[in-house]
């Protein structure tokens, strides 16, 4: 197996990771309250990513003020705005509409990249937009259910994950604003470092600790240790370890999987039923996922 096809297997093992974020929050939903569960990951993933920055000798950074707020609103946006509106949507919405959702974050992204940093919008995004919004529509739209309670419920926990991958987008944004970039492994600490400093006070006023201990409790703390050291800590290292392997476009190919990996995590582990509307929605955020790509290795083209 060579260097590509090695870069290829990690990338692709790390976006598997990130579609099960979607499954294992369904647990830690019925388990923790979002704040609560979200400072427990950040407090487990934080020494993790702290005894790697000590292990490879990487130095934690220096940011001017204007940088140091943009790594905080970072924090509060990626990293405690996505997981606690994706730990609350999951009380509410099905994993296979979840996981369509989820995988529309590169289209969401480009879109806010023309939104706000005024980039002109090619062919091949404005496509992947148009796909990836027809893909979450068509998925989520459910017209018999809209007059129930359930049908209600549902909209309203896809309607929590959408405004994740919205935080999500606004992380990468940021990242782009910054005047100094930051490497992946201290930013990925300083997000953890920071995030849990700002969920901890809300986790406060959930009161966790009155809640009973019983496999329920067991299953969702369960669910956050998985959560905060295979999708987070490992999948960081699979992902830049196949991305310093592979060119930008191919890497952001991987990211199809996702959708992917959330829906067939669903049905297996869940024995959530998939149907027609949630796998034609996964075929537009797949050719949502394929447009962006092509359009961001046009432009690499162009630019060299």
């Amino acid at each position: 197996m060579n260097a590509k096809h090695v870069g290829y297997l990690f990338c692709a093992l790390a976006m598997i990771g990130v579609g099960s974020t979607v499954v294992v929050s369904k647990t830690i939903a019925a388990a923790l309250p979002p704040f609560s569960a979200t400072a427990l990951r950040f407090a487990m993933a934080f020494p993790v990513f702290a005894l790697l920055m000590r292990w490879r000798g990487v130095r934690w950074p220096r940011l001017s003020g204007r940088d140091a707020w943009l790594v905080i609103a970072q924090a509060g946006a990626g990293s405690v705005g996505y997981t606690v509106l994706l730990i609350s949507g999951m009380k509410l919405a099905s994993a296979t509409d979840a996981g369509v959702i989820a995988g529309s974050l590169p289209a969401v992204s480009a879109l806010f990249a023309v939104l706000a940093l005024g980039e002109r919008p090619k062919p091949a995004v404005l496509g992947a937009v148009v796909l990836a919004t027809v893909g979450v529509l068509v998925c989520t739209a459910h017209p018999d259910e809209t007059a129930s309670t359930r049908g209600a419920h549902s909209l309203a926990g896809d309607a929590l994950v959408f405004g994740a991958i919205v935080c999500e987008a606004v992380f990468i944004l940021l990242n782009r604003k910054l005047r100094k970039p930051v490497a992946p492994l201290p930013l990925s600490a300083l997000m953890c470092g920071i995030g849990f400093l700002v969920a901890i006070v809300p986790a406060c006023f959930e009161a966790p600790w009155r809640l009973p201990f019983d496999a329920n409790l067991l299953a969702g703390i369960g669910g956050v240790l998985y959560y905060a050291l295979v999708p987070t800590v490992a999948g960081f290292a699979l992902w830049y370890a196949g991305a310093a392997r592979i060119s930008g476009a191919e890497a952001g190919l991987m990211t199809a999987l996702v959708p992917v990996s959330a829906v067939t995590l669903a049905a297996c582990v869940l024995r959530e039923p998939v149907g027609v509307a949630q796998l034609a929605g996964v075929a537009c955020v797949l050719g949502a996922v394929l447009l962006a790509s092509f359009g961001q290795r046009r432009a690499l083209r162009a630019a060299a």
